[in-house]
């Protein structure tokens, strides 16, 4: 579990090390019955995606604990939380290793390649590469980083709650985020927890807090569809899971093509470029699978841009 003392202090750990992503107010189309929307560029963020905040904190309040051992880091993405925890290691001048599946591809290889990690590429499925790093940094006594499932990864995550809120001056009913594993949804619930709802969008192909929230429990779904790549956890997070519960997160799905149709439209209408599972936020409220009171004031959390951009040209 987390609190709003455990955002806060990772807002002031994190300080200086990532960026301060810029949010757009979005002229309504329909002004009389339009609601006020802000998008939050987070997809601007260190390595492409929000996940930046976390991998900082993750690293920097183990430093302070003096857990931050010579072995350096291991991580098992081949996907935004590798980039991240590579990027944040090698800005602390510390060794990370990134254990991914075979099937990884090749452009994030050479990514993470590029970023100074080592790379270990093992078993065919996700499952095996997180077998492989937690047996890696039990051996080399190496600091072992959970891509959503950690305290200090979940509280670097709500900082983007807490910079929104800032941005908005307060003025914020709403705030749609996309959820796979659920760190980024704990975090920004958290910060906004008496402040402002959260409302969590999951593809109906990746529906893991959804089914979990129905079940009274945490169940593994089966995993694809367009997004699977970066919401392709099969099960939410322990600490997801609980704080969705305590502050009374829903969670609301929506179709491939809805995702496929929301990621084109930010980038017809506004020149963003986007991940799918960045999109499937924006899904719920263009399509509309959340329709917002008269005068609610939504924002929609843009947390990811690592995508071929190539077939959004024309």
């Amino acid at each position: 579990m987390i609190t709003m003392v455990d955002v806060e202090a990772a807002a002031r750990r994190i300080g200086g090390r990532v960026r301060r992503t810029p949010v757009i107010a979005v002229a309504p189309e329909e002004p009389e019955s339009t609601p006020e929307v802000w998008l939050k560029l987070e997809m601007l963020q260190h390595t492409g995606s929000f996940k930046a905040r976390g991998a900082f904190n993750h690293l920097l309040a183990a430093a302070e604990q003096d857990r931050l051992p010579p072995a350096g880091v291991v991580a098992a993405s081949g996907g935004n939380a590798g980039l991240a925890f590579a990027h944040a290691a090698g800005r602390l001048g510390t060794r990370a290793e990134v254990f991914v599946p075979t099937t990884a591809p090749p452009v994030k290889v050479a990514r993470l390649r590029a970023l100074g990690a080592e790379v270990v590429q093992i078993g065919a499925k996700y499952a095996d590469a997180y077998r492989a790093a937690t047996e890696r940094a039990t051996e080399h006594g190496a600091l072992f980083c959970h891509a959503y499932d950690q305290p200090a990864v979940c509280a670097g995550q709500g900082t983007v709650g807490l910079e929104l809120l800032e941005q908005t001056r307060g003025e914020l009913d709403t705030v749609l985020v996309a959820v796979g594993g659920g760190g980024l949804m704990a975090g920004v619930a958290t910060a906004l927890e008496g402040r402002a709802k959260v409302v969590a969008v999951e593809p109906e192909n990746a529906p893991t807090l959804h089914a979990a929230l129905a079940a009274g429990r945490q169940v593994e779904v089966p995993v694809s569809g367009v997004a699977a790549d970066s919401l392709g956890a099969s099960r939410v997070g322990d600490i997801a899971f609980a704080v969705a519960r305590r502050t009374g997160v829903a969670s609301l799905l929506v179709p491939d093509e809805d995702i496929v149709r929301a990621r084109r439209t930010l980038w017809d209408r506004y020149r963003l470029v986007v991940e799918h599972g960045t999109a499937t936020a924006a899904a719920a409220l263009f399509t509309g699978a959340y329709r917002p009171a008269p005068g609610e004031r939504v924002a929609v959390l843009l947390c990811g841009a690592n995508t071929d951009p190539s077939d959004l040209a024309g």
